[in-house]
């Protein structure tokens, strides 16, 4: 009896050891996909682990401007990159969401550049849509744009 009682508590510790810690590698699906990842967050729905740069717009002093895909949310946002702080003006990276190739603007988020840094938007989702990512320079009036994906 007591064998039995051992050889029970054994296996019960160990299926509740694997009830608890995760396997290694396993990936946990994405909070949000299409236009349900509109105004949310890549980090928070787990959108950022697969993203692919397909964009990219640059600005004076090294300011980047990064469009940033990822197929398991089919949702876009951008990333924007400051290398070197040298802002005298605010600075904003924009992500356009359009209707069909140099269509109508459906919608679009902003995020400001951080004076030096990285920092990125919400997501706009769809696949059935073109988007870019846009510099705008509050002191010059200057927008300099990517192209269309």
């Amino acid at each position: 009896m007591q064998r039995v009682l051992t050889k029970l508590a054994t296996v019960s510790a160990a299926a509740l050891t694997m009830a608890l810690v995760p396997l290694a590698g396993t990936s946990y699906a994405a909070g949000c996909s299409n236009a349900g990842c509109d105004n949310l967050g890549p980090v928070s729905q787990a959108c950022d682990g697969d993203a692919v740069t397909k964009q990219t717009a640059t600005a004076d002093a090294g300011l980047r401007a990064e469009l940033r895909w990822s197929p398991k949310c089919q949702a876009a946002w951008v990333r924007v990159t400051d290398p070197t702080g040298n802002q005298w003006w605010d600075k904003y990276g924009s992500i356009e969401k359009h209707d069909g190739y140099d269509g109508p603007l459906v919608r679009s988020l902003q995020v400001k550049f951080p004076n030096p840094g990285s920092d990125w938007s919400n997501m706009l989702g769809g696949s059935g849509y073109y988007y870019r990512v846009c510099i705008r320079d509050t002191g010059t009036g200057n927008v300099s744009c990517s192209g269309y994906w």
